[in-house]
């Protein structure tokens, strides 16, 4: 059992692992955290929890709105336009998966953001390295 002490020493951790990330380490958690909900609804949804799955789902959709909303349309020009799209389609079979709470919509938007999360960690890498200088203006 962990002792309040350290439970407060660990959410101070936590809290400043976020506040420290940069904006793009900060997207990156963001892919992250929807996928592993997107695992918990389904989950959920074989275990026949649907209060369970609902929240998940419900997490897994203001995760996407929130990555919609980072979006530079300006600067990201076309990329940024297909990925709000893309963004707006996930929250659309989501909304479907909670209303039939099916685990294929679910399914079919991690396997939509799996390729793009790889993509963003690439970036990453990439821009630590040095070969690129505006990796989070997309």
């Amino acid at each position: 059992m962990i002792n309040p002490q350290q439970h407060a020493g660990y959410q101070a951790y936590k809290k400043n692992k976020y506040e420290t990330a940069s904006p793009h380490k900060l997207i990156s958690l963001l892919y992250a955290a929807c996928l592993q909900n997107g695992n918990r609804a389904k989950q959920a949804l074989l275990d026949g929890n649907k209060k369970d799955a609902h929240a998940a789902i419900l997490k897994m959709q203001d995760i996407i709105y929130e990555l919609t909303a980072s979006l530079n349309e300006e600067q990201g020009g076309e990329i940024s336009r297909n990925l709000k799209n893309l963004y707006l389609y996930m929250i659309d079979r989501l909304v479907e998966a909670n209303m039939k709470k099916e685990a294929a919509p679910i399914t079919e938007v991690m396997e939509l953001l799996e390729p793009i999360k790889s993509a963003w960690e690439q970036i990453g890498k990439e821009s630590h390295a040095g070969l690129t200088t505006n990796a989070t203006s997309i």
